[in-house]
């Protein structure tokens, strides 16, 4: 048969000054959260503690509530009870409700959701322009970003240009081009190839403890989340059924 086509490899990051070194993650806590569509519950009381600087996949079926719990934490859904806190932070309870853009994050989705009429770099500047950096000091911070994830030849070039996992690889350099204190991640790897899966997951992992970023991963995929997690709360019914210590790959 035919050998199978082996992904682009990831090229070795430099390591630049402008990574900070003191930007790690926040610990995440949530307490008693629920939250129901049309009478049907999604979450179910929710507690989880989610430590500084780990990495935690949300695993389980379609309809267990992982994705619900994931906009929550994005501040993209408001839960009807319960309580978030990052760090010292309340984010949300019954009286407090912080949008997106207050919460400090960084986020992956599915479907890259890259701007097609801009370059990669302006692509990945744009949570800079958000935040108010500087304007002088945004190219640094974007070719930064870029070289973390092995793209930083790339920088004039187009989404379309770009194979899906180099795509995807844009947005986790947008994700982290303005040292989020939470990464959160949707099922980012689900309309990529097994073998590009594969790879990408594991220089996600070894990205993520590199930076020391806390990180919230769903997937439904269970080699996905022992590659990537350190640990591994399996949700069903709208509740975490268990959690599950792993231990993470490095890449070699």
């Amino acid at each position: 048969g035919q050998e199978p086509v082996r992904p682009e490899p990831w090229p070795a990051a430099p390591v630049l000054s402008a990574l900070d070194p003191t930007a790690g993650g926040t610990a995440i806590a949530v307490r008693g959260l629920r939250h129901a569509f049309n009478g049907h519950t999604v979450l179910d009381g929710v507690d989880l503690d989610v430590p500084a600087g780990t990495v935690l996949a949300l695993l389980g079926p379609s309809g267990c509530g992982k994705s619900t719990l994931l906009k929550a934490l994005a501040g993209l859904l408001r839960p009807q009870s319960g309580r978030i806190e990052f760090g010292s932070a309340t984010v949300c309870d019954e009286r407090r409700h912080e949008p997106p853009e207050r919460r400090g994050l960084g986020m992956v989705f599915q479907d890259y959701a890259l701007w097609p009429h801009l370059s990669v770099a302006q692509n990945v500047a744009f949570p800079l322009e958000m935040r108010g950096v500087p304007r002088r000091e945004r190219p640094a911070r974007v070719q930064e970003a870029l070289a973390l994830v092995g793209l930083h030849e790339h920088a004039t070039r187009r989404p379309s240009d770009l194979s899906g996992g180099q795509q995807q690889r844009v947005a986790l350099a947008r994700a982290i081009v303005a040292r989020p204190r939470v990464l959160l991640f949707d099922e980012p790897l689900s309309n990529l190839d097994r073998a590009l899966r594969e790879s990408l997951c594991v220089e996600i992992g070894a990205l993520l403890r590199r930076l020391g970023t806390t990180a919230v991963y769903v997937t439904h995929d269970h080699e996905e989340a022992h590659a990537l997690a350190h640990t591994i709360a399996r949700m069903a019914h709208g509740r975490i059924a268990d959690l599950v210590m792993s231990k993470p790959q490095d890449s070699a």
